[in-house]
């Protein structure tokens, strides 16, 4: 598990290297994910730093790269591979400069492609259009349309409708976009004043325009007498952006001959057409074949230049000067990858990486895998541990599919999970090659492995709670028997209304088989046909969360022992964890306790428990009303019976003997856990407070002694001598060694009383809180049972015949579909976020701070999946 338990130690490290060697010397620190650098130039503004050129050079080199993908992928070509082989090599210096000036070229080439290609298209449509023009053309006068527009427009003026210009009727044909066409005619009537004849033919082929859009077309033929009236056409032409052509010729013969030449140079175009595509896409293939490798060799290189700028020069400016945080335990690995690097650079002076003191506190590093990366995601969403604080991960990785199984504890729907996580982890390589992009798919996919384990405690669970989509099944036989003879059971079912239901009550004392003992394992597969069925799973359920909530947060609790010993923090120890726990068990442990006992000792039969008689299930003690009364320290009845012995046969019991005590000593035994319990609170509040007067005080005698102070005004230090041994170096500026001082009395009350509050109101409101356990338990219980009763009772059983068999398969696809909607999916996600609140709050809230910050290594891995991210 490496460093899960705690954070990594980390070393704040100064590295010392030569200006010519400082790029292959940072280029072989980012292959591996060590160090941190830290930002010694924060006043600077990025515009103003020493490598901001070369970034804007590689930033321009990018964008072309760029370019050429959407070039690529507009042409539907495959670009192999992908960006991060896990090659980090990066290329020498001349091969950068040849590959910059190959960037430039294509740019330049596939630009010039592209308007040499647009203006083709556009040659190649201004020709089909020209060849339809010609072709309707004909269509129109041979239909006869221009005798057609003569008496229309000569009986206009006859009948006196319209006043139009004399003189001969022209024509106008143009082409115009089809959607557009109704409107242009309608604007073009009304702009003539009923003088225009108009008639219009679609295109059957369809066009492409230079953009590569697909349009449809119609071409047009306008009848019309005189200029002013022509100038009125095309100003609505110009509106509607239709094309003109005024030069279409007046006879057959001629359109014959216009039609022959443009049809050649429509196939010559077609020629050219194919041949400049096919160059085009051998050009991109070949762009494309190593588009994946510039890239990443243009991103690597932008990443150092930016880690570069972090450095600072030292006082002639021959050396790079920089500061990171490195694992100690990476330190050599650091030393050699520096070493590296400068002999490759050709260095004669060797790097040096110094280790600093500092009292700055160090980030926060958790190495994972792909497995524990998931559950460490889960407690950093919460807070970032401080440094080497413990780590909730190690044990969520249990606790967490553990609680969530107690919530959604079916065994049908644990198998379905588990299929689904069993799917995702053994095509993981197939699915992260096909580098899908969907939000929804990867948030599933980076949860594969907490999916696979909520699958299999959900089956866990679903076997204890002995639930398989709402039904029981009875592996190991049922504890409890029939106690009836069949006579009696035959004659009850002969008075029995046709019909009706008989309720059969199944006395414990003559049912349950004690020899057998009781159901293997899980819950008896009885209960799943009894009448009280909720009450019995209300109470075990609940009563199990209760056990399982304490025994986590009496857990989160011991756990902040060992982050007090690791800081060896006595004080803490002793006013905090052990007034905790008392707190814990003289409360809340004890009434788990008497859980387990009630469940172990109390039936229904008469029985001697403690050394007290017992009657009987309705003298079974209340803890509840117990738990209570403990706390008001009530009077109780010792025993359930009074002194005398039977009486008729019977006990004389005491009244309410429910509550009376059940166990020799019990009210003293409360009482001293009340008193316990009361006298933790303020050792909670005022313990650590008056340690700090205490350590206060001692601080200020060991003061009051021989206090030297020699100044070097030269060196600009001082030294302080205290009682004639101890010495102190100060420099008269000081590091970057931020130390804190000691907090006030009165902050540190205010702190302790808010934890304390916290703690002690939280102990009930937690315990409260888990009883979510046996409400998501029974919520997806019952929706599963009404599920299968309202779908498949009622919808696909209840009928019979043929129609029957054809109604399974229909319902059964139905009940498929919504309880992977419903009782999978929507269950399973809110069953997740409670079990995330239940550890966020009631468990980490016990030991866990979250104070810290991330260690965010340098790498080129890293920098090459945020640019990728970036650039979606």
């Amino acid at each position: 598990m490496g460093s899960l338990t705690r954070s990594e130690e980390m070393r704040f490290c100064q590295l010392i290297v030569e200006k010519d060697a400082a790029f292959n010397i940072v280029a072989e620190i980012g292959k591996n994910p060590y160090v941190q650098f830290k930002d010694l130039n924060p006043n600077v503004n990025n515009f103003q730093r020493t490598f901001v050129k070369d970034i804007r050079r590689y930033d321009e080199m990018e964008r072309k790269l760029r370019f050429l993908e959407a070039q690529i992928v507009k042409d539907e070509i495959i670009v192999p591979g992908k960006v991060d082989n896990g090659d980090y090599a990066i290329l020498p210096t001349s091969e950068l400069n040849t590959l910059e000036g190959t960037l430039v070229e294509l740019e330049k080439d596939v630009k010039s492609m592209n308007d040499s290609d647009a203006q083709l298209k556009a040659n190649f449509m201004d020709l089909k259009e020209w060849d339809a023009v010609l072709d309707k053309t004909d269509e129109f006068f041979q239909g006869g349309v221009d005798d057609q527009a003569q008496e229309e427009l000569e009986a206009q003026d006859e009948d006196g409708v319209t006043r139009s210009e004399k003189g001969p009727v022209n024509y106008l044909v143009g082409i115009v976009r089809r959607e557009r066409l109704n409107g242009f005619e309608r604007v073009l009537w009304r702009a003539c004043h009923h003088t225009a004849y108009i008639r219009s033919s679609d295109i059957e082929e369809e066009l492409e325009d230079p953009s590569g859009e697909k349009v449809h077309k119609s071409v047009f033929i306008i009848f019309l007498k005189g200029d002013r009236m022509r100038s009125i056409v095309e100003k609505v032409c110009d509106g509607f952006k239709a094309k003109l052509f005024k030069n279409c010729p007046k006879t057959f013969k001629e359109r014959q001959s216009a039609r022959n030449d443009v049809r050649a140079r429509i196939q010559d175009l077609q020629t050219v057409l194919g041949q400049t595509r096919e160059h085009r896409f051998r050009v991109l293939q070949a762009a494309a074949n190593n588009h994946h490798q510039w890239l990443k060799q243009v991103r690597m290189i932008k990443t150092v230049f930016h880690m570069l700028n972090l450095f600072t020069f030292d006082g002639i400016g021959r050396f790079f000067v920089g500061e990171c945080w490195i694992p100690a335990k990476h330190v050599d690995h650091v030393r050699r990858a520096i070493e590296v690097g400068a002999e490759r650079s050709g260095s004669s002076v060797k790097p040096v990486l110094n280790i600093l003191e500092t009292s700055v506190t160090p980030p926060t590093y958790n190495e994972t895998n792909k497995f524990t990366a998931v559950f460490q995601g889960i407690v950093d969403s919460y807070g970032i541990a401080s440094y080497r604080e413990l780590n909730p991960a190690p044990y969520t990785i249990i606790t967490f599919p553990f609680l969530f199984s107690c919530m959604f504890g079916d065994l049908g729907h644990g198998v379905i999970m588990l299929m689904a996580g069993l799917w995702f982890v053994l095509r993981e390589k197939n699915l992260q090659a096909r580098n899908i992009k969907d939000e929804i798919f990867n948030m599933f996919f980076g949860g594969r492995y907490i999916i696979l384990l909520m699958g299999i405690f959900s089956i866990h669970a679903g076997i204890v709670y002995n639930d398989l989509f709402a039904k029981s099944f009875n592996i190991f036989g049922s504890g409890w028997k029939n106690p009836y003879n069949m006579s009696e059971v035959d004659s009850w079912i002969e008075h029995t209304e046709h019909g009706k239901e008989m309720l059969v009550e199944l006395a414990p004392e003559h049912a349950y088989d004690h020899a057998g003992g009781p159901y293997s394992f899980g819950v008896d597969p009885i209960w799943n046909i009894a009448e009280n069925k909720l009450n019995f799973l209300n109470s075990m359920k609940m009563k199990l969360s209760v056990i399982l909530g304490i025994s986590q947060m009496t857990f989160g609790v011991v756990l902040s022992f060992f982050n007090h010993t690791f800081n060896k923090s006595k004080i803490d120890i002793f006013t905090v964890f052990i007034p905790q726990m008392l707190f814990m068990g003289c409360i809340f442990m004890y009434l788990c306790l008497q859980i387990i006992l009630k469940w172990l000792f109390f039936w229904t039969q008469e029985a001697t428990i403690f050394g007290q008689i017992y009657p009987g299930s309705h003298c079974a003690p209340s803890l509840l009303i117990g738990l209570i009364n403990m706390f008001m320290m009530k009077d109780r009845a010792a025993g359930f019976v009074q002194d005398g012995g039977k009486v008729n046969g019977e006990y004389r019991e005491v009244e309410a003997c429910y509550l009376s005590q059940w166990y020799p000593g019990q009210s003293v035994i409360e009482m001293i856990l009340v008193v316990i319990a009361v006298i933790c609170v303020p050792i909670m509040l005022f313990g650590k407070p008056i340690h700090h007067v205490m350590q206060q005080k001692k601080k200020q005698k060991e003061l009051h002694g021989n206090v030297t102070v020699r100044a070097n005004v030269v060196a600009d230090s001082s030294e302080i001598v205290i009682n004639g041994g101890h010495k102190k170096e100060e420099a008269g500026h000081g590091g970057d060694h931020g130390g804190h001082e000691d907090e006030s009395f009165g902050d540190v009350m205010v702190h302790q009383a808010i934890h304390t509050i916290e703690y002690v109101l939280g102990c009930v409101s937690h315990t409260a809180s888990y009883l979510r356990l046996w409400a998501l338990s029974l919520a997806h219980a019952q929706l599963s049972e009404v599920l299968w009763h309202m779908v498949f009772v009622t919808g696909g059983l209840g009928i019979s015949g043929t129609a029957g068999f054809i109604a399974v398969y229909v319902v059964f696809f139905i009940f498929f579909v919504l309880t992977i909607s419903i009782l999978v999916l929507m269950e399973g996600l809110s069953a997740f976020l409670h079990t995330l609140r239940l550890h966020w709050v009631e468990f980490q809230s016990k030991f866990y701070l979250g104070l810290g910050y991330p260690f965010v290594p340098y790498s080129f891995k890293t920098a090459l999946q945020e640019a990728e991210l970036a650039a979606q």
